[in-house]
């Protein structure tokens, strides 16, 4: 859906009382249903490994605390239109899973309830992931674990190379070019024109001290030209502009890039491929003194505002039970992911070690919505435009965001 008609529409609805329908536990569509002792749920979990993991830590709560669940999985692309339609038809279901982006656009309409009214207790968990779920100083939900990006490079490659892994942006460089040879590239990234381009241009924008909020900068200019840099010279392919992150993670697999930057959730992928030798670290810096900082990615939990206080409180219940030790733990083991709570760090590390670079990353990982909020996605747009006007040669590295925002 355009976000400037999503947006009209979120306005509009925070002026209608948000009730509940009166549909039946056993009904379509995830509304909230008048049955206190069932609890209707809707996220984007509709594809395995990740449906039946999720769902197994859904059943498990629902056991604990003795209610039904019906359950609704929607497609991520469709998910925000349908929770507008429920709000509309005053449907809204019990528990609303959110990607975290999104949170502070629906908790603006009036569509959430501030965990705050039930007491729910949000210490202990990273503070990157609380700014994604925070909007006018409320906390409006909590994630049982996120992602992030890492720098992942093919070990054997390396070796080969007599090389060591890049820490530095020049070592990047080097490496990348020194990797490079006949059908291979040093390294693969998606700059898409997409949100996918902006979210993997964000570690070396924040890293680099830009900010989203200020694109006109030396320091993004000099991110920027980072990229423009390695696919000039061929350490990276020109195809950059078209790859999605799935197709990064396809070069690399295919041994047609020796590094990438990515996320965890390729992992099962890349281990299922017992030929292949790789490692991670975190995103690499510019010069010394700079903290690697890469974008948080996850699913926030949230209690909509149906009306009925009751099972308000019971779905309260529910976000802190989707998200308490034991599920973050179980649900980051299963789906290569990385807890919230800061001091599940080492006990998931020593139990996942290919995750202790993501785990590190995430401690200083920050919310893509923390400056901008809603105004995330026009800044996000501006981005991965300015990003294609680079890479293609169209508009230098210094004048592309001012050119993408100029339209």
């Amino acid at each position: 859906m355009e976000k400037k008609h999503r947006l009209t529409v979120l306005a509009s609805l925070a002026l209608v009382p948000l009730a509940l329908s009166g549909c039946s536990a056993g009904g379509s569509g995830g509304g909230a249903s008048s049955d206190a002792d069932t609890l209707s749920v809707v996220d984007y979990y509709v594809n395995d490994p990740d449906q039946g993991l999720v769902v197994a830590a859904l059943d498990k709560c629902a056991a604990e605390l003795k209610v039904k669940l019906n359950r609704t999985g929607v497609p991520g692309k469709d998910l925000i239109q349908k929770v507008l339609q429920m709000s509309s038809s005053k449907t809204l279901p019990d528990v609303l899973m959110l990607d975290n982006p999104d949170l502070q656009e629906i908790a603006s309409s009036g569509g959430l309830t501030p965990l705050s009214q039930f007491n729910v207790d949000t210490s202990g968990f990273a503070q990157g992931i609380l700014d994604a779920a925070t909007y006018q100083g409320e906390v409006y939900g909590l994630a049982p674990t996120v992602n992030t990006l890492g720098l992942f490079v093919n070990k054997a490659m390396l070796d080969e190379a007599g090389l060591a892994i890049p820490t530095t942006w020049d070592e990047l460089k080097t490496t990348a070019q020194a990797l490079s040879s006949g059908d291979r590239y040093g390294l693969a990234f998606s700059s898409i024109a997409t949100y996918e381009g902006s979210w993997q241009f964000l570690p070396f924008l924040w890293t680099n001290g830009g900010s989203e909020d200020k694109l006109d900068s030396p320091e993004a200019a000099e991110a920027l030209q980072l990229q423009v840099d390695l696919v000039n010279s061929g350490a990276a392919s020109k195809s950059v502009i078209n790859w999605s992150q799935a197709d990064v993670k396809d070069q690399f697999m295919a041994g047609k890039a020796a590094m990438m930057i990515n996320g965890p959730w390729q992992i099962p992928a890349l281990n299922a491929d017992p030929s292949l030798t790789w490692t991670s670290v975190q995103v690499p810096i510019n010069r010394a003194g700079q903290t690697p900082t890469a974008p948080l990615g996850g699913e926030v939990w949230t209690v909509p505002q149906t009306g009925n206080k009751e099972k308000q409180a019971k779905a309260a219940k529910f976000v802190e039970c989707i998200t308490d030790d034991d599920n973050q733990l179980s649900l980051a083991e299963s789906r290569y992911t990385v807890p919230t709570k800061t001091a599940l760090a080492a006990e998931y590390v020593q139990k996942v070690p290919d995750m202790a670079a993501f785990t590190e990353q995430v401690a200083n990982a920050r919310s893509r919505t923390g400056i901008l909020g809603e105004d995330w996605p026009k800044a996000a747009t501006v981005m991965y435009t300015g990003i294609q006007l680079a890479l293609t040669g169209k508009e230098s590295a210094t004048d592309a965001f001012s050119k993408a925002k100029a339209g």
